[in-house]
This record gives structure tokens, C-alpha cells and sequence, in this order.
């Protein structure tokens, strides 16, 4: 069993930065992704960004926040880290974080284990 905890979310304004963790207990050697997704209200579930965890270099990023976004990994700490740069006001929503095969990493379906989320919210 796998136990996801994110922290690291907050109130910022428009142009501002924050660091979302999320750290894994418990066996994740049957989880080969770990990827950040948020909702907003009214919204669907999006991928935002994932981590391959055998090799730190394959990432990737959702379109609405390449070059603003970076997903990183420490495997030693079992964590995920998503660096929120250049934030906006439409990347409130809450972001949670997500271990599994992510044949497609943008699809929620492939990730077995969810943590409870960390609300981001941007204001103008």
C-alpha cells in the first residue's frame, strides 16, 4: 500500500511562486510514474506534469504550464516536487499528486494511488 501526502499549497498573487511536495510511504516499487494533477471547480481532473522515476530527465508537462512548471524527484526521500513559477490566477485549483504505470501521463486512469490534495490558489 502506498500513502501520498502533499503539503506546499497556499495564497499567492498573480506572478508568484510555490513549492508543492508530495511524499510517499509505504512500497512504491510497482509505480514506475509520479505525476501532479489539479481540479479546479466545474472542472475535469488535469494532468499537469509527471516524473519518470527511473531516470529524473523524462518529464513531462502539460502545455498550459511548460516553462512555468518543474516536476522534480528525490527517490532517496521518496518525494515529488512541483516548482509553481510565473503562477495565474487560472492555475487555482487544488493539485494533488499521483504514483502509478502512467502508460499515458496524463491520464488519471493509470495512476493507483492518489494523495488528498493541496489547494493553489492565485489571485489577480
Amino acid at each position: 500500500q502506498v500513502q501520498l501526502v502533499e503539503s506546499g499549497g497556499g495564497s499567492v498573487q498573480a506572478g508568484g511562486s510555490l513549492r508543492l511536495s508530495c511524499v510517499a510511504s509505504g512500497s512504491t516499487y510497482s509505480s514506475r510514474y509520479m505525476a501532479w494533477f489539479r481540479q479546479a471547480p466545474g472542472k475535469e481532473r488535469e494532468g499537469v506534469a509527471a516524473v519518470y522515476l527511473e531516470n529524473a530527465d523524462r518529464t513531462y508537462y502539460a502545455d498550459s504550464v511548460k516553462g512555468r512548471f518543474t516536476i522534480s524527484r528525490d527517490n532517496a526521500r521518496k518525494t515529488v516536487y512541483l516548482l509553481l513559477n510565473s503562477l495565474k490566477p487560472e492555475d487555482t485549483a487544488m493539485y494533488s499528486c499521483a504514483a502509478g504505470n502512467g502508460y499515458y501521463w496524463y491520464l488519471p486512469k493509470y495512476y493507483n494511488y492518489w494523495g488528498q490534495g493541496t489547494q493553489v490558489t492565485v489571485s489577480s
